[in-house]
């Protein structure tokens, strides 16, 4: 059976700074603010969370204070397990603590570009000596290499440990033939937030979400509902937030949403070099866009 801990929402939460240190009192706001919105589960230190611009140190510390804060009410997913190098990868679950942590999130091998069979060896390698869950991670746009439909369906089943893939790609085509040639147990989530009520409607699971840092209740319940193959008020909701993809992504992730989690209160929009934060038309025209989505859904900015 597939692992319902990680069908729906789960969200992949940003990494708040304040004046170039982590904002602990903005992290458990929005731990709080996505929970209270009814996501399904959280995934820190993906690529939302600016994982390549924090230490070891400050990554243990971020998840440290998650799962104080979360205290088993949601699962948590560890997203910093998109390491390129095999052997550093395998180094890395040999000797992690992963108490509090449910799966880990592991993108492709980045940068190298290996082919479909380096990039199945790689995640063999990882899976032999990992006590917890994987999701895989196939997202082209970051790693510059596309894992196809088939090495996707060979992981799938070499090990009932390889639980699901976040699918970002982007294709509706790869999406489709993943999810008609894999075994029952696999999960396939969006890791797209434009196209995940298509995925879901094509038989996928849900999502990883970005804008549900800002808008948890409003996502969760298009995937609550278009899981539920309630389609005509899935795209309610989808139609309400469509808008604002746009605007959360013309500069990049996460420089988007944390100008939005600013705009609602929750923390400042400061990044990490070598990102910078939203340029100020840009920023004006999602401020627009979020407070008419807020105001139609009668929602309060805290």
């Amino acid at each position: 059976m597939k692992d319902k801990r990680f069908i729906g929402t789960g969200v992949a939460i940003i990494t708040p700074f304040k004046n170039g240190a982590i904002d602990w009192q903005g992290l458990a706001a929005v731990i709080e603010h996505v929970i209270n919105g009814g996501v399904n589960y959280i995934v820190a230190l993906g690529s939302t969370g600016e994982t390549t611009t924090l230490d070891d140190t400050e990554g243990r510390k971020i998840l440290d204070f998650c799962i104080e804060k979360i205290a088993g009410r949601v699962p948590l997913v560890a997203g910093n397990f998109g390491i390129s190098d095999t052997k550093t990868l395998v180094q890395k679950v040999k000797s992690f603590d992963f108490t509090g942590i449910s799966a880990i999130l592991s993108s492709s091998p980045a940068y190298v570009k290996p082919s479909q069979e380096g990039i199945y060896r790689h995640y063999e390698a990882a899976v032999e000596h990992c006590p917890v869950p994987i999701i895989l991670y196939n997202v082209p746009g970051r790693t510059r290499s596309n894992m196809e439909w088939e090495t996707t369906v060979r992981l799938a089943n070499l090990s009932p440990k390889f639980i699901g893939v976040k699918e970002a790609s982007g294709d509706l085509i790869q999406t489709t033939r993943i999810i008609k040639n894999k075994p029952d147990n696999f999960i396939v989530t969006s890791g797209d937030d434009e196209i995940a009520l298509a995925m879901t409607a094509l038989g996928g699971d849900g999502v990883i979400s970005v804008m549900a840092n800002a808008l948890p209740y409003q996502f969760s319940s298009m995937i609550r509902a278009a899981l539920q193959s309630d389609f005509d008020t899935a795209r309610k909701w989808n139609l309400l937030t469509y808008d604002l993809h746009k605007w959360l992504y013309v500069e990049g992730n996460p420089v988007g949403i944390k100008s939005a989690m600013e705009i609602l209160g929750f923390c400042t929009n400061e990044v990490r070099l070598p990102l910078v934060p939203l340029s100020q038309s840009n920023y004006d025209h999602l401020k627009t866009m979020l407070l008419e989505i807020v105001k139609k859904d009668h929602l309060q900015v805290v």
